[in-house]
């Protein structure tokens, strides 16, 4: 594994999630930015990604390299450490912990993102709302790793859309300005696909002059994809912030496309089984966006795909159940920039995902695996899409 990374950096190519966050994390130490991580399988990783800490079999000596990034770096400068099963009590100390040293990096990472729900009170009562009761600021970033896999209905669902429904933007008023929509909201909510955006959205935490939450929908299966992958170039971050809230179709070049006739917006892995059904299908006049960051909503971005695809039918498609994902959240701030362009209203917005549902997931994968096909096979049918219910 350290091999493979060292052969990322010298070629410049092919860096992948676990790296790129090694990277950020050893460049906010370079900065003497204290790092701090922990959770349930964190050493390690949950999906045997991670390895930051290497230990030796026979000795049983462990050895941290994020340690010695720099010359007589001081120990406590990164910390990383397994906790215990209890989610409420180590997220509610890692809470406090953010709000006494705004200058760290400090992270919790769930085994999974479904047991962020053992620590719901912290997330409710703290985190979501802290700032609005006590004016007190937290840069705690939660890493929920999320995603149908069909690993069932206990290891799919972070449940965003419950991170969503406690967002504080107002849906009916497209905002310009992206920073102050930063200080306004109560805290973030991503969705990312690439890992040079990881990179920047944990960088972004700690460099401006105000903190707020990340809480942060992390992959599975895109930890080894073939196609989730960044060049080292992407990490450069000297000029300006290099985090993008959303991430254009690279098949298309122009700033105004006629030809598309169908617009998909999705955020998370979705996205790379929508584009290689797309490639399978040649379906080369339906455009793919992924939102990245989906609160606060990127009006900005969002009207400029618009603009960009004047002929297309929206769609905006998710992994996760109708009930349950970004859709309920992201169809009324999707309709004001229709209506504020002429594009239609809420009734307009085209959508393709799971059915309603009690439970988050199948727990039969070929059922799954039904489902998954089914859904991103309707996103790119060459017949228009229905409108929800017909």
């Amino acid at each position: 594994i350290y091999e493979q990374r060292s052969q990322m950096i010298e070629t410049g190519q092919g860096i992948d999630w676990a790296f790129a966050e090694a990277v950020a994390f050893g460049s906010l130490l370079c900065e003497e930015i204290h790092v701090r991580l922990t959770g349930q399988d964190v050493e390690r990783g949950t999906f045997s990604h991670r390895h930051a800490v290497v230990i030796d079999q026979e000795t049983e000596e462990r050895y941290y390299p994020l340690k010695h990034v720099l010359v007589n770096q001081k120990p406590e400068m990164f910390t990383i450490s397994n906790s215990s099963l209890s989610e409420f009590g180590v997220l509610g100390f890692e809470l406090g912990y953010s709000m006494e040293n705004p200058n760290s990096v400090v992270l919790w990472e769930a085994q999974f993102g479904d047991f962020a729900n053992e620590a719901q009170v912290i997330f409710d009562q703290f985190l979501s709302s802290g700032e609005a009761k006590w004016l007190r600021q937290t840069g705690l970033v939660a890493l929920l790793p999320h995603g149908y896999d069909g690993q069932g209905p206990e290891h799919s669902s972070a449940r965003l859309e419950r991170f969503l429904q406690m967002c504080n933007d107002y849906p009916y008023e497209i905002s310009t300005d992206p920073t102050r929509q930063l200080q306004e909201c109560n805290w973030q909510v991503v969705n990312i696909t690439t890992p040079a955006n990881y990179f920047h959205v944990l960088r972004r935490q700690v460099h401006r002059d105000f903190r707020k939450p990340l809480i942060v929908m992390s992959p599975k299966n895109l930890l080894r994809h073939k196609d989730c992958k960044s060049d080292l170039s992407e990490f450069d971050d000297v000029h300006e912030p290099r985090f993008k809230r959303l991430l254009k179709d690279d098949s298309f070049h122009l700033d105004l496309e006629e030809g598309v006739r169908r617009l998909i917006l999705c955020s998370g892995k979705v996205y790379y089984e929508l584009d290689e059904e797309r490639k399978n299908a040649n379906s080369n006049d339906i455009a793919i966006c992924r939102v990245e960051q989906i609160c606060p909503f990127p009006y900005d971005l969002i009207q400029q795909e618009l603009n960009r695809y004047p002929n297309a039918e929206i769609v905006w498609c998710q992994e996760e159940p109708m009930n349950m994902g970004a859709y309920n959240y992201v169809a009324p701030r999707l309709c004001t920039v229709m209506k504020y362009l002429g594009r239609g209203k809420m009734d307009d917005i085209k959508y393709v995902a799971r059915p309603p549902s009690a439970a988050t997931a199948t727990g039969f994968y070929k059922v799954h695996v039904k489902e998954q096909t089914e859904l991103v096979q309707k996103a790119l049918q060459r017949e228009p899409i229905p409108l929800p219910g017909n």
